[in-house]
């Protein structure tokens, strides 16, 4: 294969988010250009005026820049970056009329008046004769006197694709094989609108051909309108691109990947506390496999290892309980320095860190994440996993209170820790480790019997890191007015008893 022709194209609608299928197909284009050494070119449709926002296009590139899918050529700062600008189709209106104009004086396409009404009727008539729905080509052979008297009487029209209904059109999918479509059941499709904006089945092969993609890499439910764009390239004497249509991407029921499956955009999963290199890693395995036994992958190796020939064409099952896993396993394997970094924000998010953060405080969030960073799944665990190291106000967990703290022997247990930690020079792990021994032996109890109420009065859970090290970073101030909250809270239980 040439590597230096290889271009591919990721050509989302800014109608909403960008969603993990978005994404899937994104990634994908974007690793089998980076793969060849090729170009990888963004392209914003927004043909459809009323649903395209402006506030969606930004959403959609914040998604692509957070997931690494850096582009070659499309919309870049200060306008479109690339020879085949525009990459937004709204601008690209003229270039499609052209076109439209050469399809109308070859007779490849017509004008249609029909009204959506009367093709309603008529396709409730043809199901109820139990035959297929398609358009009737009623305007098909209209004379121009025709057109004009239909056009007095006030009808609009659209342009008609006049396609051909007989053999057979094949595609050739590099992922399906070859798929044969019989002519017949294809009928004249719109390409151009009333209000003058291209069909999507239209724009997308003139965008296509002129920004030379070379494979059209897409999902599977694309298929279908695959056979109408090979007669429209024929039509217009356009060589074809390879085509390779990704297998769907289903829900833990087998049912389509759906909100009511959790998350889908890209930023739900971003704000949910998910690495940008674990969702990659992960979606490059919706479909696609280098072994039975190899699962993590750096970036680079994506790019090393991925091809076409290793997708499959059945459906990919999202697994978010792997995908978490994944996270976990990319948290843990992160450079404290980074994890620190992405903590910071949510810390203030929640209020727990002022918005200017000192070198001190970014130390200290630094220790707390080295602490935490093996417990983690995602960064959104962060903020309940070590709220108590920024707050006296800690989130108890009741059963664990009542069955830890609610104990005769537990206030004076507590002072003697107390008082211990309290006269320490100094306040390392080892020196707070000797006054828990010292009162273990003093009391005669198992050393769990002393750590475990602490980490429930600490913490407000049954679940930290080690309880030394806990408290090493707390303080001694901190530890001691902590300890000091808390007996007070058990003697007034106690006492109501």
């Amino acid at each position: 294969m040439t590597t230096t022709k290889i271009r591919t194209r990721f050509a989302p609608s800014p109608t909403g988010f960008l969603h993990v299928g978005g994404a899937r197909t994104a990634l994908f284009n974007w690793l089998y250009a980076r793969h060849y050494g090729g170009t990888f070119v963004l392209r914003i449709e927004d043909t459809d005026l009323e649903r395209s926002t402006e506030e969606s296009v930004d959403v959609i590139l914040e998604g692509m820049r957070w997931l690494g899918f850096d582009w070659d050529e499309g919309p870049g700062p200060d306008g479109d970056i690339g020879e085949f600008a525009p990459y937004f189709q709204s601008a690209r209106l003229d270039i499609y009329k052209s076109y439209i104009k050469k399809l109308l004086d070859e007779d490849k396409a017509y004008p249609c008046y029909c009204t959506p009404e009367e093709l309603r009727q008529r396709r409730e008539a043809s199901l109820a004769r139990g035959e297929d729905p398609k358009y009737d080509r009623r305007c098909a052979d209209l004379i121009q006197s025709e057109r004009e008297a239909l056009a007095l009487e006030g009808r609009e029209s659209v342009i008609r694709f006049r396609s051909s209904d007989e053999g057979s059109t094949v595609v050739n999918d590099l992922i399906h094989g070859e798929i044969i479509f019989d002519n017949a059941m294809l009928d004249d499709f719109v390409v151009l609108k009333s209000d003058g904006t291209p069909t999507y089945n239209f724009a997308v092969v003139i965008d296509d051909h002129l920004m030379e993609i070379t494979h059209v890499i897409r999902g599977d439910d694309h298929i279908s309108n695959t056979p109408r764009q090979i007669q429209v390239y024929e039509a217009l004497s356009f060589p074809l691109p390879e085509f390779a249509h990704l297998p769907m991407i289903l829900g833990s029921d087998k049912t389509r990947l759906s909100k009511r499956h959790g998350a889908t955009s890209v930023t739900e999963y971003r704000d949910a506390g998910f690495v940008p290199e674990a969702l990659d890693n992960y979606l490059a395995l919706l479909g696609w496999s280098f072994s039975a036994s190899d699962t993590l992958f750096t970036t680079q190796e994506l790019i090393e290892k991925f091809t076409l020939e290793r997708v499959s064409k059945n459906p990919a099952v999202f697994d978010m309980k792997k995908l978490e896993w994944m996270n976990g396993v990319y948290i843990r394997e992160m450079p404290i320095e980074r994890l620190t970094e992405l903590v910071l924000p949510r810390l203030q998010e929640a209020e727990l860190l002022p918005h200017e953060i000192d070198a001190e405080t970014r130390q200290r969030v630094k220790q707390i994440a080295s602490s935490l960073q093996s417990r983690l799944r995602t960064l959104a665990d962060f903020v309940p996993s070590s709220r108590y190291f920024f707050t006296d106000e800690i989130h108890y967990d009741e059963a664990a209170v009542d069955e830890f703290l609610y104990q005769d022997h537990i206030p004076e247990m507590f002072e003697m820790l107390h008082a211990g930690l309290k006269n320490l020079q100094a306040f390392g792990e080892s020196d707070i480790e000797q006054v828990f021994r010292g009162v273990q032996k003093h009391l005669g109890m198992k050393l769990g019997e002393v750590i475990q109420p602490v980490r429930v009065a600490i913490t407000g859970t049954r679940i930290s890191p080690g309880m030394y090290e806990v408290l090493a970073i707390l303080g001694q101030e901190r530890t001691c007015r902590l300890l000091e909250n808390v007996i007070t809270k058990v003697k007034t239980e106690l006492s109501k008893a």
